[in-house]
Protein backbone atom coordinates (compact mmCIF):
# COMPACT_ATOMS: atom_id res chain seq x y z
CA UNK A 1 0.00 0.00 0.00
CA UNK A 2 1.26 3.54 -0.68
CA UNK A 3 2.71 5.54 2.18
CA UNK A 4 1.96 9.20 2.75
CA UNK A 5 4.95 11.19 3.97
CA UNK A 6 3.85 14.50 5.49
CA UNK A 7 5.69 17.55 6.81
CA UNK A 8 8.87 16.99 4.83
CA UNK A 9 10.61 20.35 5.15
CA UNK A 10 13.35 21.38 2.76
CA UNK A 11 15.06 24.68 2.09
CA UNK A 12 13.61 26.54 -0.89
CA UNK A 13 17.05 26.16 -2.46
CA UNK A 14 16.61 22.35 -2.66
CA UNK A 15 15.16 21.35 -6.06
CA UNK A 16 12.28 18.89 -6.39
CA UNK A 17 14.63 16.49 -8.16
CA UNK A 18 16.35 15.92 -4.79
CA UNK A 19 13.14 14.69 -3.15
CA UNK A 20 13.78 10.92 -3.61
CA UNK A 21 16.93 11.05 -1.52
CA UNK A 22 15.19 12.97 1.26
CA UNK A 23 12.18 10.65 1.15
CA UNK A 24 14.41 7.57 1.48
CA UNK A 25 16.22 9.16 4.40
CA UNK A 26 12.91 10.01 6.16
CA UNK A 27 11.69 6.43 5.66
CA UNK A 28 14.99 4.90 6.71
CA UNK A 29 15.44 2.89 3.51
CA UNK A 30 17.88 2.83 0.62
CA UNK A 31 16.97 5.03 -2.31
CA UNK A 32 16.92 1.91 -4.47
CA UNK A 33 14.03 0.56 -2.38
CA UNK A 34 11.97 3.66 -3.14
CA UNK A 35 9.37 2.99 -5.81
CA UNK A 36 7.21 5.52 -7.63
CA UNK A 37 6.32 8.71 -5.82
CA UNK A 38 4.41 11.92 -6.40
CA UNK A 39 3.80 15.20 -4.61
CA UNK A 40 0.36 15.58 -3.05
CA UNK A 41 0.87 19.08 -1.66
CA UNK A 42 3.60 21.71 -1.64
CA UNK A 43 3.44 24.92 0.38
CA UNK A 44 5.80 27.68 1.44
CA UNK A 45 6.62 28.31 5.11
CA UNK A 46 7.80 31.92 5.23
CA UNK A 47 7.55 32.51 8.96
CA UNK A 48 11.31 32.87 9.20
CA UNK A 49 12.77 35.25 6.64
CA UNK A 50 16.22 33.74 7.23
CA UNK A 51 15.18 30.16 6.42
CA UNK A 52 12.30 29.84 3.99
CA UNK A 53 11.19 26.25 3.49
CA UNK A 54 8.93 24.28 1.21
CA UNK A 55 6.74 21.81 3.08
CA UNK A 56 5.91 18.67 1.11
CA UNK A 57 3.32 15.94 1.46
CA UNK A 58 4.12 13.02 -0.83
CA UNK A 59 2.74 9.61 -1.76
CA UNK A 60 5.41 6.91 -2.00
CA UNK A 61 5.46 3.29 -3.13
CA UNK A 62 7.94 1.03 -1.32
CA UNK A 63 9.62 -1.99 -2.85
CA UNK A 64 8.09 -5.37 -1.99
CA UNK A 65 9.00 -6.60 1.48
CA UNK A 66 10.24 -3.24 2.72
CA UNK A 67 6.97 -1.61 3.82
CA UNK A 68 6.57 -4.06 6.71
CA UNK A 69 9.92 -2.97 8.14
CA UNK A 70 8.79 0.62 8.56
CA UNK A 71 7.61 1.80 11.96
CA UNK A 72 4.84 4.07 10.80
CA UNK A 73 3.62 6.53 13.37
CA UNK A 74 6.73 6.08 15.51
CA UNK A 75 7.58 9.76 15.10
CA UNK A 76 4.56 10.57 17.27
CA UNK A 77 3.22 13.05 14.71
CA UNK A 78 1.59 10.77 12.19
CA UNK A 79 3.81 12.06 9.39
CA UNK A 80 4.25 8.51 8.01
CA UNK A 81 1.04 6.63 7.29
CA UNK A 82 -0.31 3.97 4.99
CA UNK A 83 -2.65 5.84 2.67
CA UNK A 84 -4.89 4.92 -0.24
CA UNK A 85 -6.09 8.13 -1.99
CA UNK A 86 -9.86 8.27 -2.53
CA UNK A 87 -10.79 7.48 -6.12
CA UNK A 88 -12.71 9.76 -8.45
CA UNK A 89 -16.33 8.66 -8.78
CA UNK A 90 -16.78 8.35 -12.52
CA UNK A 91 -20.47 7.85 -13.32
CA UNK A 92 -21.75 5.08 -15.56
CA UNK A 93 -24.40 6.19 -18.09
CA UNK A 94 -27.98 5.71 -16.97
CA UNK A 95 -30.84 4.04 -18.80
CA UNK A 96 -33.29 6.85 -19.55
CA UNK A 97 -33.21 8.10 -23.15
CA UNK A 98 -32.35 11.72 -23.89
CA UNK A 99 -34.69 13.43 -26.32
CA UNK A 100 -32.22 16.28 -26.87
CA UNK A 101 -28.57 16.79 -26.02
CA UNK A 102 -27.86 18.69 -22.77
CA UNK A 103 -27.42 22.45 -23.04
CA UNK A 104 -24.95 24.37 -20.89
CA UNK A 105 -25.52 28.11 -20.49
CA UNK A 106 -22.25 29.95 -19.94
CA UNK A 107 -18.65 28.93 -20.60
CA UNK A 108 -17.15 30.04 -17.29
CA UNK A 109 -15.58 27.49 -14.94
CA UNK A 110 -18.88 25.85 -13.91
CA UNK A 111 -20.27 25.55 -17.43
CA UNK A 112 -16.91 24.69 -18.95
CA UNK A 113 -16.22 21.72 -16.68
CA UNK A 114 -19.83 20.53 -16.90
CA UNK A 115 -19.54 20.57 -20.68
CA UNK A 116 -16.12 18.92 -20.60
CA UNK A 117 -17.33 16.04 -18.44
CA UNK A 118 -20.48 15.54 -20.53
CA UNK A 119 -18.42 15.53 -23.72
CA UNK A 120 -15.99 12.98 -22.34
CA UNK A 121 -18.89 10.70 -21.42
CA UNK A 122 -20.45 10.90 -24.91
CA UNK A 123 -23.30 13.38 -24.38
CA UNK A 124 -22.32 15.91 -27.09
CA UNK A 125 -23.36 19.02 -25.09
CA UNK A 126 -24.29 22.33 -26.64
CA UNK A 127 -22.64 25.26 -24.85
CA UNK A 128 -24.19 28.67 -25.47
CA UNK A 129 -22.24 31.82 -24.61
CA UNK A 130 -23.53 35.38 -24.92
CA UNK A 131 -20.05 36.74 -25.65
CA UNK A 132 -17.46 35.93 -28.29
CA UNK A 133 -14.77 33.29 -28.63
CA UNK A 134 -11.42 34.06 -27.02
CA UNK A 135 -9.77 35.03 -30.31
CA UNK A 136 -12.35 37.81 -30.77
CA UNK A 137 -12.80 38.60 -27.09
CA UNK A 138 -9.21 39.43 -26.18
CA UNK A 139 -8.68 42.30 -28.65
CA UNK A 140 -12.02 43.88 -27.67
CA UNK A 141 -10.99 43.81 -24.01
CA UNK A 142 -7.58 45.29 -24.82
CA UNK A 143 -9.18 48.06 -26.85
CA UNK A 144 -11.41 48.98 -23.91
CA UNK A 145 -8.35 49.17 -21.64
CA UNK A 146 -6.86 51.71 -24.08
CA UNK A 147 -9.95 53.92 -23.89
CA UNK A 148 -12.33 52.24 -26.34
CA UNK A 149 -16.07 51.76 -26.09
CA UNK A 150 -17.66 49.30 -23.69
CA UNK A 151 -19.19 46.22 -25.34
CA UNK A 152 -22.00 44.93 -23.14
CA UNK A 153 -21.86 41.39 -24.59
CA UNK A 154 -18.12 40.96 -25.04
CA UNK A 155 -15.95 42.22 -22.18
CA UNK A 156 -14.00 41.13 -19.10
CA UNK A 157 -17.04 39.25 -17.77
CA UNK A 158 -18.87 37.93 -20.85
CA UNK A 159 -17.32 35.74 -23.53
CA UNK A 160 -15.52 32.42 -23.80
CA UNK A 161 -14.25 31.41 -20.36
CA UNK A 162 -16.58 33.84 -18.61
CA UNK A 163 -15.20 36.09 -15.88
CA UNK A 164 -12.75 33.28 -15.06
CA UNK A 165 -10.87 33.90 -18.30
CA UNK A 166 -9.58 37.24 -16.95
CA UNK A 167 -9.83 36.54 -13.23
CA UNK A 168 -6.15 35.99 -12.48
CA UNK A 169 -6.44 32.21 -12.61
CA UNK A 170 -6.09 31.42 -8.91
CA UNK A 171 -6.96 27.79 -8.26
CA UNK A 172 -6.84 27.93 -4.46
CA UNK A 173 -9.85 26.16 -2.99
CA UNK A 174 -11.05 25.08 0.44
CA UNK A 175 -12.52 21.92 -1.07
CA UNK A 176 -10.41 18.78 -1.18
CA UNK A 177 -10.86 15.34 -2.63
CA UNK A 178 -10.98 13.46 -5.92
CA UNK A 179 -13.39 15.89 -7.63
CA UNK A 180 -10.96 18.75 -7.02
CA UNK A 181 -8.08 16.55 -8.22
CA UNK A 182 -10.01 15.68 -11.39
CA UNK A 183 -10.65 19.35 -12.16
CA UNK A 184 -7.01 20.31 -11.55
CA UNK A 185 -5.83 17.47 -13.77
CA UNK A 186 -8.18 18.66 -16.51
CA UNK A 187 -6.49 22.09 -16.38
CA UNK A 188 -3.16 20.33 -16.87
CA UNK A 189 -4.60 18.39 -19.82
CA UNK A 190 -5.68 21.69 -21.38
CA UNK A 191 -2.37 23.51 -21.03
CA UNK A 192 -1.68 24.17 -17.35
CA UNK A 193 1.67 23.21 -15.87
CA UNK A 194 1.80 19.79 -14.14
CA UNK A 195 2.59 21.28 -10.71
CA UNK A 196 -0.93 22.75 -10.52
CA UNK A 197 -2.16 19.49 -9.04
CA UNK A 198 -0.08 19.83 -5.87
CA UNK A 199 0.82 23.49 -5.34
CA UNK A 200 -0.73 25.02 -2.24
CA UNK A 201 -1.73 28.14 -4.17
CA UNK A 202 -1.84 27.10 -7.81
CA UNK A 203 -2.08 29.92 -10.33
CA UNK A 204 -2.70 29.76 -14.05
CA UNK A 205 -2.12 33.43 -14.89
CA UNK A 206 -4.42 35.72 -16.85
CA UNK A 207 -2.16 35.44 -19.90
CA UNK A 208 -2.52 31.63 -19.97
CA UNK A 209 -6.26 31.37 -19.36
CA UNK A 210 -7.44 32.31 -22.88
CA UNK A 211 -5.33 29.51 -24.37
CA UNK A 212 -6.59 27.03 -21.77
CA UNK A 213 -10.23 27.97 -22.41
CA UNK A 214 -9.66 27.49 -26.14
CA UNK A 215 -8.10 24.08 -25.53
CA UNK A 216 -11.13 22.98 -23.51
CA UNK A 217 -13.36 24.01 -26.40
CA UNK A 218 -11.30 22.10 -28.93
CA UNK A 219 -11.48 18.95 -26.82
CA UNK A 220 -15.24 19.33 -26.31
CA UNK A 221 -15.80 19.86 -30.03
CA UNK A 222 -13.58 16.90 -30.92
CA UNK A 223 -15.83 14.75 -28.72
CA UNK A 224 -19.00 15.86 -30.50
CA UNK A 225 -19.91 18.92 -28.43
CA UNK A 226 -20.78 22.30 -29.93
CA UNK A 227 -20.43 25.97 -29.01
CA UNK A 228 -22.73 28.82 -30.02
CA UNK A 229 -21.18 32.24 -29.39
CA UNK A 230 -23.15 35.48 -29.46
CA UNK A 231 -26.07 33.45 -28.11
CA UNK A 232 -27.72 35.00 -25.04
CA UNK A 233 -30.28 33.12 -22.96
CA UNK A 234 -33.55 35.11 -23.02
CA UNK A 235 -36.10 32.63 -21.71
CA UNK A 236 -36.75 29.06 -20.58
CA UNK A 237 -39.71 27.12 -21.90
CA UNK A 238 -41.32 25.08 -19.11
CA UNK A 239 -44.21 22.68 -19.64
CA UNK A 240 -45.83 20.59 -16.89
CA UNK A 241 -43.01 21.47 -14.50
CA UNK A 242 -40.14 20.50 -16.74
CA UNK A 243 -37.76 22.23 -19.15
CA UNK A 244 -38.66 21.64 -22.81
CA UNK A 245 -36.63 24.35 -24.52
CA UNK A 246 -34.91 27.71 -24.30
CA UNK A 247 -35.31 31.06 -26.03
CA UNK A 248 -32.08 32.75 -27.09
CA UNK A 249 -30.95 35.76 -29.06
CA UNK A 250 -30.24 33.25 -31.85
CA UNK A 251 -33.65 31.57 -31.76
CA UNK A 252 -35.46 28.81 -29.88
CA UNK A 253 -33.66 25.54 -29.07
CA UNK A 254 -35.35 22.38 -27.76
CA UNK A 255 -33.87 21.14 -24.50
CA UNK A 256 -34.68 18.75 -21.66
CA UNK A 257 -31.55 19.07 -19.49
CA UNK A 258 -30.30 22.63 -18.91
CA UNK A 259 -27.21 23.44 -16.86
CA UNK A 260 -27.36 27.08 -15.83
CA UNK A 261 -23.81 28.40 -15.35
CA UNK A 262 -24.51 32.10 -15.93
CA UNK A 263 -21.95 33.55 -13.50
CA UNK A 264 -22.76 36.27 -10.98
CA UNK A 265 -22.75 39.21 -13.39
CA UNK A 266 -25.54 38.32 -15.86
CA UNK A 267 -28.01 40.59 -14.13
CA UNK A 268 -30.45 40.69 -17.03
CA UNK A 269 -30.61 36.90 -16.89
CA UNK A 270 -31.32 36.98 -13.15
CA UNK A 271 -34.17 39.38 -13.82
CA UNK A 272 -35.58 37.05 -16.49
CA UNK A 273 -35.34 34.05 -14.16
CA UNK A 274 -37.08 35.97 -11.37
CA UNK A 275 -39.92 36.97 -13.67
CA UNK A 276 -40.19 33.36 -14.85
CA UNK A 277 -40.71 32.23 -11.27
CA UNK A 278 -37.43 30.38 -10.77
CA UNK A 279 -37.07 30.16 -6.96
CA UNK A 280 -34.27 32.32 -5.56
CA UNK A 281 -33.34 33.96 -2.28
CA UNK A 282 -31.02 36.67 -1.01
CA UNK A 283 -27.52 35.59 -0.04
CA UNK A 284 -24.72 37.27 1.88
CA UNK A 285 -21.97 38.55 -0.42
CA UNK A 286 -18.56 40.19 -0.21
CA UNK A 287 -17.79 43.75 -1.23
CA UNK A 288 -15.19 46.40 -0.52
CA UNK A 289 -12.30 48.24 -2.14
CA UNK A 290 -9.07 47.27 -3.84
CA UNK A 291 -5.70 48.23 -2.34
CA UNK A 292 -2.48 48.51 -4.31
CA UNK A 293 1.09 49.04 -3.17
CA UNK A 294 4.59 48.48 -4.63
CA UNK A 295 5.35 44.78 -4.95
CA UNK A 296 8.85 45.46 -3.61
CA UNK A 297 7.34 46.29 -0.20
CA UNK A 298 5.58 42.93 0.00
CA UNK A 299 8.70 41.08 -1.15
CA UNK A 300 10.80 42.82 1.48
CA UNK A 301 8.35 41.92 4.22
CA UNK A 302 7.98 38.26 3.31
CA UNK A 303 11.45 37.33 2.10
CA UNK A 304 13.91 39.64 3.78
CA UNK A 305 16.71 38.46 1.49
CA UNK A 306 16.95 39.51 -2.20
CA UNK A 307 18.00 36.03 -3.35
CA UNK A 308 14.65 34.63 -2.20
CA UNK A 309 12.82 37.06 -4.47
CA UNK A 310 14.90 35.86 -7.43
CA UNK A 311 14.18 32.26 -6.53
CA UNK A 312 10.49 32.50 -5.60
CA UNK A 313 9.18 35.47 -7.57
CA UNK A 314 6.63 38.01 -6.35
CA UNK A 315 5.43 37.44 -2.78
CA UNK A 316 1.80 37.33 -1.72
CA UNK A 317 -0.07 37.87 1.54
CA UNK A 318 -3.31 36.87 3.26
CA UNK A 319 -4.63 39.15 5.97
CA UNK A 320 -7.67 39.32 8.20
CA UNK A 321 -8.86 41.76 10.84
CA UNK A 322 -11.59 40.61 13.20
CA UNK A 323 -14.17 43.03 14.54
CA UNK A 324 -17.87 43.74 14.56
CA UNK A 325 -17.62 43.02 10.84
CA UNK A 326 -14.59 40.96 9.83
CA UNK A 327 -12.47 42.32 6.97
CA UNK A 328 -10.14 40.16 4.87
CA UNK A 329 -7.96 40.34 1.80
CA UNK A 330 -9.35 38.67 -1.29
CA UNK A 331 -7.89 37.66 -4.65
CA UNK A 332 -4.39 38.92 -3.84
CA UNK A 333 -2.56 39.54 -7.12
CA UNK A 334 1.21 39.49 -6.65
CA UNK A 335 2.95 41.32 -9.46
CA UNK A 336 -0.51 42.11 -10.84
CA UNK A 337 -2.73 44.87 -12.12
CA UNK A 338 -6.10 46.38 -11.27
CA UNK A 339 -8.67 45.80 -14.01
CA UNK A 340 -12.35 46.60 -14.60
CA UNK A 341 -15.11 44.17 -13.69
CA UNK A 342 -17.99 45.70 -15.64
CA UNK A 343 -21.04 43.93 -17.02
CA UNK A 344 -23.33 46.90 -17.72
CA UNK A 345 -22.76 50.27 -19.42
CA UNK A 346 -22.39 53.38 -17.26
CA UNK A 347 -21.23 51.46 -14.21
CA UNK A 348 -17.80 50.78 -12.73
CA UNK A 349 -16.40 47.98 -10.57
CA UNK A 350 -12.80 46.93 -9.92
CA UNK A 351 -10.99 43.61 -9.70
CA UNK A 352 -7.41 42.36 -9.99
CA UNK A 353 -5.38 39.92 -12.04
CA UNK A 354 -1.79 38.89 -12.65
CA UNK A 355 0.02 37.08 -15.42
CA UNK A 356 1.83 33.81 -14.84
CA UNK A 357 5.15 35.59 -14.38
CA UNK A 358 3.77 38.01 -11.76
CA UNK A 359 5.97 40.65 -13.36
CA UNK A 360 4.11 43.90 -12.65
CA UNK A 361 5.77 46.27 -10.14
CA UNK A 362 2.46 46.39 -8.23
CA UNK A 363 0.72 44.17 -5.67
CA UNK A 364 -3.03 44.44 -5.17
CA UNK A 365 -5.86 42.71 -3.36
CA UNK A 366 -9.48 43.21 -2.42
CA UNK A 367 -10.22 44.55 1.06
CA UNK A 368 -13.55 42.87 1.65
CA UNK A 369 -16.33 42.53 4.18
CA UNK A 370 -19.46 40.40 4.10
CA UNK A 371 -22.83 42.11 3.83
CA UNK A 372 -25.72 40.10 5.24
CA UNK A 373 -29.22 40.08 3.67
CA UNK A 374 -30.54 41.89 6.75
CA UNK A 375 -28.29 44.80 5.70
CA UNK A 376 -29.57 45.01 2.09
CA UNK A 377 -32.41 47.35 3.06
CA UNK A 378 -34.99 45.43 1.03
CA UNK A 379 -36.57 41.97 1.11
CA UNK A 380 -36.71 41.56 -2.68
CA UNK A 381 -34.73 38.47 -3.84
CA UNK A 382 -32.66 40.71 -6.14
CA UNK A 383 -32.03 43.42 -3.52
CA UNK A 384 -28.31 42.58 -3.24
CA UNK A 385 -27.94 42.92 -7.01
CA UNK A 386 -29.75 46.26 -6.91
CA UNK A 387 -27.39 47.44 -4.16
CA UNK A 388 -24.40 46.51 -6.33
CA UNK A 389 -25.85 48.46 -9.25
CA UNK A 390 -26.46 51.51 -7.06
CA UNK A 391 -22.84 51.85 -5.97
CA UNK A 392 -21.39 50.90 -9.36
CA UNK A 393 -23.43 53.70 -10.96
CA UNK A 394 -21.99 56.19 -8.46
CA UNK A 395 -18.48 54.90 -9.20
CA UNK A 396 -18.99 55.48 -12.92
CA UNK A 397 -19.87 59.12 -12.28
CA UNK A 398 -16.90 59.57 -9.93
CA UNK A 399 -14.71 58.18 -12.73
CA UNK A 400 -15.64 61.09 -15.00
CA UNK A 401 -18.36 58.98 -16.67
CA UNK A 402 -15.58 57.33 -18.69
CA UNK A 403 -14.78 54.12 -16.76
CA UNK A 404 -11.84 55.71 -14.94
CA UNK A 405 -11.09 54.15 -11.56
CA UNK A 406 -12.06 56.32 -8.56
CA UNK A 407 -8.88 56.50 -6.50
CA UNK A 408 -7.75 57.75 -3.07
CA UNK A 409 -4.59 57.34 -1.05
CA UNK A 410 -4.97 54.89 1.80
CA UNK A 411 -4.02 57.56 4.34
CA UNK A 412 -6.59 60.02 3.00
CA UNK A 413 -9.28 57.35 3.12
CA UNK A 414 -8.43 56.57 6.74
CA UNK A 415 -8.69 60.26 7.66
CA UNK A 416 -11.87 60.84 5.64
CA UNK A 417 -10.35 63.59 3.55
CA UNK A 418 -10.14 64.14 -0.19
CA UNK A 419 -6.89 63.34 -1.96
CA UNK A 420 -5.43 66.53 -3.39
CA UNK A 421 -5.73 66.68 -7.21
CA UNK A 422 -1.98 67.33 -7.54
CA UNK A 423 -1.07 64.18 -5.62
CA UNK A 424 0.96 61.68 -7.65
CA UNK A 425 -1.11 58.51 -7.76
CA UNK A 426 0.72 55.51 -9.19
CA UNK A 427 -1.76 52.83 -10.19
CA UNK A 428 -1.72 49.86 -12.54
CA UNK A 429 -5.25 50.47 -13.89
CA UNK A 430 -4.54 51.07 -17.55
CA UNK A 431 -7.52 53.15 -18.64
CA UNK A 432 -6.82 55.85 -16.05
CA UNK A 433 -7.83 57.07 -12.60
CA UNK A 434 -9.57 60.05 -11.05
CA UNK A 435 -9.36 61.21 -7.38
CA UNK A 436 -12.53 60.61 -5.36
CA UNK A 437 -13.67 60.00 -1.80
CA UNK A 438 -14.30 56.28 -1.75
CA UNK A 439 -16.64 56.24 1.24
CA UNK A 440 -19.34 57.18 -1.30
CA UNK A 441 -18.96 53.75 -2.91
CA UNK A 442 -19.85 51.49 0.00
CA UNK A 443 -22.52 51.10 2.67
CA UNK A 444 -21.47 52.99 5.79
CA UNK A 445 -21.10 49.79 7.83
CA UNK A 446 -18.54 48.44 5.32
CA UNK A 447 -16.64 51.73 5.12
CA UNK A 448 -16.37 51.82 8.91
CA UNK A 449 -15.16 48.22 9.08
CA UNK A 450 -12.46 48.80 6.46
CA UNK A 451 -11.24 51.97 8.20
CA UNK A 452 -10.89 50.05 11.45
CA UNK A 453 -9.17 47.10 9.78
CA UNK A 454 -6.55 48.69 7.55
CA UNK A 455 -4.25 49.79 10.44
CA UNK A 456 -4.51 46.28 11.94
CA UNK A 457 -3.46 44.73 8.64
CA UNK A 458 -0.64 47.25 8.31
CA UNK A 459 0.67 46.29 11.73
CA UNK A 460 0.72 42.62 10.70
CA UNK A 461 2.93 43.56 7.74
CA UNK A 462 5.09 45.84 9.91
CA UNK A 463 4.21 48.98 7.98
CA UNK A 464 4.63 47.53 4.48
CA UNK A 465 0.90 47.37 3.74
CA UNK A 466 -0.30 51.00 3.83
CA UNK A 467 3.00 52.67 2.94
CA UNK A 468 2.66 54.13 -0.58
CA UNK A 469 -0.73 52.42 -0.89
CA UNK A 470 -3.72 53.62 -2.90
CA UNK A 471 -7.31 52.42 -2.88
CA UNK A 472 -9.74 52.11 -5.79
CA UNK A 473 -13.28 50.92 -5.84
CA UNK A 474 -15.74 49.62 -5.50
CA UNK A 475 -15.14 45.87 -5.62
CA UNK A 476 -18.62 44.33 -5.71
CA UNK A 477 -18.15 40.93 -7.34
CA UNK A 478 -16.56 38.93 -4.52
CA UNK A 479 -19.51 36.54 -4.61
CA UNK A 480 -23.11 36.35 -5.75
CA UNK A 481 -25.82 38.16 -3.74
CA UNK A 482 -28.36 35.56 -4.92
CA UNK A 483 -28.88 31.83 -4.48
CA UNK A 484 -31.09 29.90 -6.87
CA UNK A 485 -32.84 27.08 -5.03
CA UNK A 486 -31.95 23.50 -5.92
CA UNK A 487 -32.54 20.06 -4.45
CA UNK A 488 -29.55 18.59 -2.61
CA UNK A 489 -29.78 15.21 -4.33
CA UNK A 490 -31.11 15.87 -7.82
CA UNK A 491 -29.31 19.26 -8.04
CA UNK A 492 -32.35 20.56 -9.95
CA UNK A 493 -34.61 23.51 -9.15
CA UNK A 494 -37.61 22.47 -7.09
CA UNK A 495 -40.64 21.96 -9.35
CA UNK A 496 -38.58 22.61 -12.52
CA UNK A 497 -37.29 19.27 -13.72
CA UNK A 498 -34.24 19.50 -15.93
CA UNK A 499 -32.96 22.88 -14.65
CA UNK A 500 -29.56 22.63 -12.92
CA UNK A 501 -28.27 25.94 -11.46
CA UNK A 502 -24.49 25.73 -10.88
CA UNK A 503 -21.46 27.74 -9.89
CA UNK A 504 -20.91 31.19 -8.45
CA UNK A 505 -23.90 32.72 -10.21
CA UNK A 506 -26.27 30.24 -8.63
CA UNK A 507 -24.76 30.94 -5.22
CA UNK A 508 -23.01 27.59 -4.73
CA UNK A 509 -19.33 28.40 -5.29
CA UNK A 510 -16.70 31.03 -4.60
CA UNK A 511 -13.86 30.68 -7.10
CA UNK A 512 -12.67 28.90 -10.22
CA UNK A 513 -12.20 25.45 -8.68
CA UNK A 514 -15.30 25.38 -6.49
CA UNK A 515 -17.39 26.55 -9.45
CA UNK A 516 -15.80 23.96 -11.74
CA UNK A 517 -16.43 21.18 -9.21
CA UNK A 518 -20.04 22.31 -8.85
CA UNK A 519 -20.56 22.12 -12.61
CA UNK A 520 -18.87 18.72 -12.77
CA UNK A 521 -21.15 17.30 -10.08
CA UNK A 522 -24.35 18.37 -11.84
CA UNK A 523 -23.07 16.95 -15.12
CA UNK A 524 -22.39 13.68 -13.32
CA UNK A 525 -26.02 13.56 -12.11
CA UNK A 526 -27.18 13.82 -15.73
CA UNK A 527 -24.80 11.04 -16.77
CA UNK A 528 -26.07 8.73 -14.04
CA UNK A 529 -29.68 9.17 -15.16
CA UNK A 530 -29.54 9.28 -18.94
CA UNK A 531 -28.12 7.29 -21.83
CA UNK A 532 -25.22 8.82 -23.71
CA UNK A 533 -25.72 10.11 -27.24
CA UNK A 534 -23.90 8.42 -30.08
CA UNK A 535 -22.45 10.70 -32.78
CA UNK A 536 -24.95 11.33 -35.56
Amino acid sequence: MPIRVSNLRLSVNVPETALPAHLARRLGILIGDLGSWRILKKSLDARSSTDLQFVYTTLVEIADGKAGQLKLGSDGRGDLQFYEPPQFEDASPGSEPLSERPIVVGSGPAGLLAGYYLARKGYRPLIIERGAAVKTRVPVVRQFDRGGEFDRENNYLFGEGGAGCFSDGKLTCRLEGPDVDWVLQSFVECGGRPSLVYENRPHLGSNKLPMICRNYRRKIEALGGEYKFGCRLEGIQIRDGRVVGIQTSSGDIPCGQLILGIGHSARDTYQMLYELGVPMVQKAFQLGLRIEQPQSQINHHKYGRPEYETLLGAADYTLQARGAKDVFTFCMCAGGIIMPSISEPNMFCSNGMSNSRHDSPFANSGIMATLQPSEFGDSHPLAGMHLQQHYEAIAFQLGQANYLAPIQTAQDFLKGRATAPATKLDCSYERGVHPAQLDQLLPAVVTQAIRQSLPIMDKKLRGDFLKNAILVGPEMRGSSPIRIDRDLTSRQCPNIEGLYPVGEGAGYAGGIISAAVDGLRSARVIVRQFQSLQPS
